[in-house]
């Protein structure tokens, strides 16, 4: 008999996904969602959001009904996986606040990917509450459901840690193996985030330099004229660098014809190649890889009542799961006194 292994991964709902979130982690949620393998949840991580976007709650409303879009489009199947919403799972609010008695506060401080939040959003002292226990909450997340594995990029993986010593901590405690100890799914090595548009090292919402998966076609084809390639690559003659030439880079990623590829980045180096002529051949590539996903989305996006119904299912479907893990948590406290 098959055992299966529960899955959970998500996003926070603060705009559009882009094709760094698809190539990153949506393509291989469906493959594993398909694979018949995992029991699949998938958040929708609306409290996470709000922990630095309480003052613009209609931006992850909106939002929210966005990611779902993008989800589907890209083949997130709801009869295959559990897609939620983390503020309508109660159970993930109580059980945050009872984890939250087995970590200090220097340990949080010492979080890698907490630090660098913090100075990446100009905190300093004045971070959110908030926001500061997040590692805390996404703990919560991983064990209502008893993921057993997480999908995430390598940037989470101090997160993941930090799960799995609170997991270890409430079991030791309380004498109880009630918790599952979380295993973190990390891109394959040498996989980095897909670079902005600009040379960015990183795709950004904020930082403007994306592709959205609803993008149509004529924006496409204006982002990829745009997009940053040589400097020093003023005249067709001219030899062309690669490295640091997001064009090439993103058709090491979204070219499967690697010989043609590698033929165009021969020409381009030698000189006689153009920017021009090698920016209409990646859009003729990224258009027939984003063509299927925008005609999903637009059909998808015609009855958002339905929408907002696989939604409201999933939330219902997961909120059963955490709720028995909150039983068991209780029961493990000593806090279940009227059971």
């Amino acid at each position: 008999m098959l055992i299966m292994k529960t899955i959970l991964t998500g996003d926070r709902p603060t705009g559009k996904l882009h094709i760094g979130h698809y190539i990153g982690s949506l393509k291989n949620r469906v493959k594993m969602q398909n694979s018949g393998k995992y029991r699949t949840f998938i958040m929708i991580a609306d409290q996470q959001a709000l922990t630095d976007n309480a003052r613009d709650p209609e931006k992850i409303r909106r939002s929210l009904v966005e990611v779902t879009l993008d989800y589907l489009a890209v083949g997130i199947d709801p009869a295959k996986s559990t897609i939620l919403v983390q503020s309508q799972i109660p159970a993930l609010t109580e059980l945050t606040s009872y984890y939250l008695n087995l970590v200090t506060v220097s340990r949080i401080e010492r979080n890698p990917t907490v630090k660098a939040e913090i100075q990446q959003k100009h905190f300093e002292r004045s971070i959110p509450a908030g926001f500061f226990i997040y590692p805390v909450s996404q703990t919560a997340d991983i064990t209502a459901f008893k993921a057993d594995l997480v999908p995430v990029g390598d940037d989470q993986e101090p997160m993941i840690e930090q799960a799995r010593e609170i997991v270890r901590s409430f079991n030791t405690i309380y004498q109880k193996d009630i918790l599952v100890e979380p295993q973190g799914v990390f891109p394959p090595k040498g996989f980095g985030r897909l670079p902005g548009l600009d040379g960015n090292a990183k795709m950004s919402k904020s930082l403007g330099n994306c592709i959205y998966l609803s993008d149509d076609a004529d924006t496409l084809r204006q982002k990829i004229m745009s997009m940053y390639t040589d400097p020093d690559h003023i005249h067709v003659s001219d030899p062309g660098k690669i490295d640091g030439n997001m064009v090439f880079t993103y058709l090491d990623i979204f070219d499967s014809d690697k010989a043609k590829v590698a033929e165009l980045k021969e020409q381009y180096q030698a000189g006689g190649l153009g920017d021009v002529k090698i920016k209409r051949y990646l859009n003729e590539v990224l258009e027939a890889e984003l063509r299927p996903i925008r005609e999903r989305r637009q059909e998808f996006a015609k009855d958002i009542p339905a929408v907002y119904d696989i939604l409201k299912k999933g939330s219902e479907k997961a909120n059963e799961v955490a709720e028995q893990t909150l039983k068991e948590v209780r029961a493990a406290i000593g806090v279940n006194y009227f059971d």
